[in-house]
């Protein structure tokens, strides 16, 4: 018997698990095994059980746990965020293509449209997501999808979201979303009409800072396609990993509830702060967005970029003096981390396209952690009193 739930609490430790539980086992075990015994008389390639196929146990249990929690037709995970976003846009795109995609993307999606895609003979045009009357200028008889993100990285911007859906549905686009910021917790793509949201599961998927794994989340027709390249590729994700996203993925909800309070009160803390020039975050009511985060999503995220006084070398200095946070890349991790996006995330951008984005050498990333609210901010206060 299929059993739906309601909540997405229940949907995370519920939805998609083996009935009866193999051997009894309460978790999932790892199908450690490369290939399945299959039936001899099954003419159909994609229907063999092989772990490049990404149709084991593991995998399966997952792709029904992914949809139910964005409320979609299908999901399928892959090896990366990256292998999501790239596998992703190769599908929905063709040699000849046009994309519009948002201005001020994370530094890979942003590398791989600007340096890869017109080798594949895909052109693209970036859009400002919060000027959407200047994006039919940009059609052109080609275009095929647009992609943007839920909040960026690492300006924390939110775009015209509802706007970029009734674009492309005017239009006859593929709609893309990378949903990594929000975790399906505080917002669900699909259910606002885009046709298929990415993620970076190594994030706030999976929480731990142990694996390194990606999401497809949408329309099934969709979902279907992306898996057949997938397997082309070979953008697969191996069983142990998909074993610790499945375990990671069941404390979301209690993990994004505490971001979504801690990170407001760290925000507010730094906002006033003489030594802090400007905080972005969209759950302070100064942020540009703010009314329309409020709109689109549950809660507002554990992710906050900002400047400090004194420039790069301030900068630098806070990321010494703190003592909590890890100096070190990625987010969505139960540790707090700490990086300047110039020398991580962005660093494979130019200095000009850094500029032309707004990403200063002196940004801050912050990326709030499971930590006592009270030890951060104190952190935060002993590190910007030593600048």
């Amino acid at each position: 018997m299929t059993r739906t739930f309601k909540n997405i609490e229940t949907k995370l430790i519920h939805t998609g698990e083996m009935h009866p539980r193999p051997a009894g086992a309460i978790n999932l075990p790892i199908f450690q095994s490369s290939t399945f015994e299959s039936d001899p008389d099954n003419r159909d390639y994609g229907a063999q059980r092989y772990m490049r196929l990404s149709n084991t146990p593991n995998h399966t249990v997952l792709h029904a746990k992914l949809a139910a929690l964005e409320n979609a037709e299908a999901a399928l995970v892959a090896a990366s965020g990256m292998a999501a976003i790239s596998t992703a846009l190769l599908t929905v795109l063709s040699a000849g293509d046009h994309l519009l995609a948002l201005g001020g993307a994370y530094g890979g999606t942003h590398s791989f449209i600007t340096h890869d895609l017109p080798t594949f003979g895909i052109s693209f045009d970036f859009i400002d997501g919060n000027a959407p009357e200047t994006w039919a200028a940009l059609l052109r008889p080609n275009t095929k999808a647009i992609i943007t993100e839920s909040i960026t990285n690492p300006l924390l911007q939110v775009p015209d979201l509802e706007a970029v859906v009734a674009f492309a549905q005017q239009h006859g686009l593929v709609s893309l979303i990378d949903n990594t910021f929000p975790s399906p917790v505080n917002f669900r793509p699909p259910e606002w009409g885009f046709d298929l949201s990415l993620h970076s599961a190594t994030k706030y998927l999976n929480g731990h800072s142990d694996i390194v794994a990606g999401a497809i989340i949408g329309k099934k027709s969709l979902v279907k396609k992306i898996h057949a390249k997938l397997n082309h590729l070979g953008g697969s994700l191996d069983t142990h990993a998909c074993y610790l996203l499945y375990r990671g993925m069941k404390t979301l909800s209690v993990r994004m509830r505490h971001h979504n309070e801690s990170t407001p009160k760290i925000a507010e803390f730094l906002a006033a702060h003489p030594k802090i020039k400007k905080v972005n975050y969209p759950g302070l009511e100064s942020h540009p967005h703010h009314e329309r985060a409020k709109k689109l999503f549950d809660g507002f995220g554990g992710m906050l970029s900002f400047e400090v006084q004194g420039g790069t070398d301030a900068a630098a200095k806070l990321v010494e003096r703190v003592t909590l946070p890890v100096s070190a890349p990625s987010l969505g991790g139960v540790e707090t981390l700490i990086t300047r996006p110039a020398t991580t995330s962005h660093a494979g951008m130019s200095p000009a396209e850094r500029a032309a984005l707004g990403i200063s050498d002196s940004l801050v990333r912050y990326s709030v952690g499971l930590e006592a609210t009270e030890d951060l901010i104190a952190d935060l206060e002993q590190a910007l009193a030593g600048i």
